[in-house]
């Protein structure tokens, strides 16, 4: 801040998402807990022959029940899943409401992916160009197919800016707009650096998050070629397996997590409660190899303890009643061999001595994984986590892998409460080349 003065706190205020097991906060809070999976065969489009054929599709999402469709007639499908989550986490906020709010320290920042390709039109333009004899693209032919087909409107919807062009519309964001993509942990980043962004002054009011949609054929066929997917076709409801011994890949989600950022003066001001703190970001990156994370974790421990040390917290040293300094860590938890086990090491690293004692599990086991949405979602599992005391477990754990050896609430959800409930929670959002992210998350205190 400018002249000396403390920077802001900055409290969270409204949450929604747009997840394969629902879109109301508090029903998709009660299926996590439940332990349902949403993993399900794709039926998006046809998907038999692929080596993994499954996914967890959203299926419950009609953006007519949050905000008039029309304004938006060509948003993307992630476009949509955004517009969705950020409708019900403004309502929640109470802002739709406050008629003093300065759209020009209104802000968004999201982790929002490309839209789809216009598949069947542009495979149609490469399969009519393509001329068997020469081997060879006649590309003026493929040009004019191509023109002919190709809409302006489907071609700028892919463009990665889009979903947060769509917020800024709808709800009046004049200030700071930004989209990062740095895949896996896009929306962990775009809640950090907005908080830092109203940490320095620059906004009031930020819509944060992120959205994302790659259950396609070229979305699904990229990851099924990196060897990254679960492969467990006679069981998807299961295949999801993060820290387990049997884990053999990812499996695919989609969709969006939003939540409303405001400054507690600015909160205040206007009589509002806030739903917790964000009280901590880090971020660093491995700069070790574009296809691998580091084997001991070290760009992950750089993130976990610059957000911890932002919010105060000593990763060593138990809470004056003797619980652990972070009781609920939301994981990235993939399920790949690599992740699961490096993020363990990560965490070992990072709270020694005290790591086996904080309660530490991934969503993804039943949700599947959002991609670039993955880390508001899993963030906002944090905030509930504060809020009910409980926390969501780590489903298909059955095998203990001895390379991950930590307390990851295997199979069934936990009752924090009868200890103190859960203060202080962390969300780790790690990304496909090295780029990792944390938040820390705590109760709001006066």
């Amino acid at each position: 801040m400018a002249n000396g003065a403390p920077s802001p706190r900055v409290v969270i205020t409204g949450m929604g998402w747009v997840t394969p097991l629902g879109c109301d906060v508090d029903t998709v809070w009660s299926r996590l807990l439940a332990g349902e999976s949403a993993i399900a065969p794709v039926d998006r489009f046809c998907a038999r022959s692929f080596p993994t054929n499954f996914a967890a599709q959203v299926r419950e999402f009609d953006l007519a029940e949050h905000i008039d469709p029309a304004r938006h007639p060509h948003a993307d499908l992630h476009s949509r899943y955004a517009l969705g989550a950020a409708s019900v986490a403004w309502k929640q906020s109470g802002l739709a409401n406050h008629d003093a709010l300065d759209p020009g320290r209104f802000g968004v920042y999201l982790g929002a992916g490309e839209g789809v390709l216009d598949f069947d039109a542009y495979a149609a333009a490469n399969i009519a160009g393509w001329q068997p004899e020469s081997h060879d693209m006649d590309m003026a032919l493929w040009a004019k197919l191509a023109g002919e087909g190709l809409t302006p409107e489907r071609e700028a919807e892919q463009e990665p800016n889009m979903a947060a062009a769509h917020l800024a519309r709808e709800f009046g964001c004049e200030g700071p707009s930004f989209n990062c993509m740095t895949a896996c942990a896009a929306s962990t980043q775009s809640v950090g650096e907005a908080f830092e962004l109203m940490k320095y002054g620059d906004a009031d009011v930020m819509l944060a998050g992120g959205a994302h949609s790659m259950i396609h054929m070229l979305g699904m066929t990229g990851f099924i070629r990196l060897t990254a997917m679960s492969t467990r076709t006679d069981d998807p409801a299961t295949a999801a397996r993060p820290f387990d011994a049997t884990r053999d890949g990812f499996v695919m989600g989609e969709g969006a997590g939003i939540v409303v950022l405001e400054t507690l003066e600015h909160v205040l001001a206007r009589g509002a409660t806030p739903l917790a703190e964000l009280a901590g970001y880090g971020s660093s990156a491995d700069a070790y190899r574009i296809t691998d994370i580091h084997p001991e974790g070290l760009g992950a421990q750089a993130a976990m303890r610059r957000a911890l040390d932002q919010a105060g917290v000593d990763p060593s040293k138990k809470t004056q009643d003797g619980h652990p300094p972070v009781q609920y860590i939301s994981a990235h938890g993939t399920g790949t061999l690599e992740n699961d086990s490096i993020e363990t090491k990560a965490v070992r690293g990072v709270f020694g001595d005290l790591a086996p004692s904080v309660p530490f599990s991934s969503v993804k086991s039943m949700m599947g994984h959002l991609i670039q949405a993955a880390g508001a979602v899993e963030m906002m599992t944090c905030v509930q986590a504060i809020r009910t005391g409980w926390v969501p477990p780590t489903m298909n754990l059955h095998n203990p892998d001895p390379a991950c050896d930590l307390d990851y609430v295997a199979n069934k959800s936990r009752d924090m409460n009868p200890s103190g409930g859960v203060d202080v929670a962390m969300s780790n959002g790690f990304g496909f080349g090295g780029q990792n992210d944390t938040v820390v998350v705590r109760r709001f205190e006066r």
